[in-house]
C-alpha cells in the first residue's frame, strides 16, 4: 500500500488500483491540485474544499457519496453517517466517515467530523489500523477532541489532517498542538510512505506527513 497526501484532507491510497478521498481543486484552498486518476473516488461531504471528483476521475471511474458505499475485489468501503458541526449538521450539514479496507489495513478516513463522536459509534466501528483525524478546528474538531477520539478509538496508527500548511487560504490551526496534546511517537514519512500490514507498528504512533 501506498498513501500520498495531496493536502487538506485529500488522501491517495495505492494498492493493485486507486482511491482518493476528499479531493479539492488545488486553487480554491491554495494548495497544488492533486496529480493522480482515482479508480474510486469517496467524497465525505459536498463543499467546494472536498467534493472535486472530476479534477481526479477518469473514464471508468466510480464515485461514492454515501454511507453505502462500495464492494470490490480489491476494495470495500462503507459510511457512516455523522455531522460537520456540533449541532446535528444545522450550521454545516452532514459528513459521512469512511471505513475501507484494502490489502488487508482497516482504514477510518473521518472527513470533517464536527463533534465526538459516542461509545456506540466506536463499538461499530471496531478496530482500526489507520486513522484519518481532522485535527484544524473551526470547521472541524479541534486538537483536543481529536485527541479525545483517538483515545477512544485506539487506531495504531493516526495521520492528522485539516490543519493549517504554507498557502493554504483557510483559517484553521496548525498541526503543533494536537502533537503536543497526543503524546505520542511521531514518524515523519515526506509527502508518501509505502508499507504493507506486517510493517504496522506494535504500538499507536502518528505519521506526520509533509506538504
Amino acid at each position: 500500500m501506498r498513501i500520498t497526501w495531496h493536502g487538506h484532507s485529500c488522501f491517495e491510497i495505492k494498492d493493485s488500483k486507486i482511491l482518493v478521498i476528499d479531493p479539492h481543486d488545488g486553487y480554491s484552498v491554495g494548495l497544488r491540485k492533486p496529480d493522480t486518476t482515482a479508480d474510486v473516488v469517496a467524497v465525505s461531504h459536498d463543499h467546494f474544499d472536498h467534493n472535486k471528483a472530476d479534477i481526479v476521475s477518469g473514464q471508468e471511474t466510480q464515485v461514492v457519496t454515501s454511507s453505502d458505499g462500495l464492494s470490490l475485489p480489491w476494495l470495500n468501503i462503507h459510511g457512516y453517517d455523522v455531522c460537520h458541526d456540533t449541532k446535528g449538521g444545522e450550521v454545516r450539514g452532514k459528513n459521512i466517515m469512511y471505513k475501507f479496507t484494502m490489502d488487508g489495513i482497516t482504514c477510518l478516513h473521518m472527513g470533517d467530523l464536527g463533534h465526538i463522536i459516542d461509545t456506540d459509534l466506536v463499538e461499530k466501528i471496531g478496530h482500526v489500523d489507520i486513522l484519518f483525524l481532522p485535527v484544524g478546528g473551526t470547521f472541524t474538531i479541534d486538537h483536543k477532541d481529536a485527541v479525545s477520539i483517538m483515545d477512544l478509538l485506539k487506531p495504531t496508527i493516526t495521520i492528522p489532517m485539516h490543519y493549517r500548511v504554507p498557502g493554504i487560504s483557510l483559517a484553521i490551526d496548525e498541526v503543533k498542538p494536537f502533537l503536543k496534546g497526543a503524546k505520542l511517537p511521531v514518524l515523519k514519512v515526506g509527502y508518501a510512505i509505502d508499507f504493507i500490514s506486517e510493517d504496522l507498528p506494535d504500538h499507536q504512533e502518528i505519521w506526520l506527513f509533509n506538504y
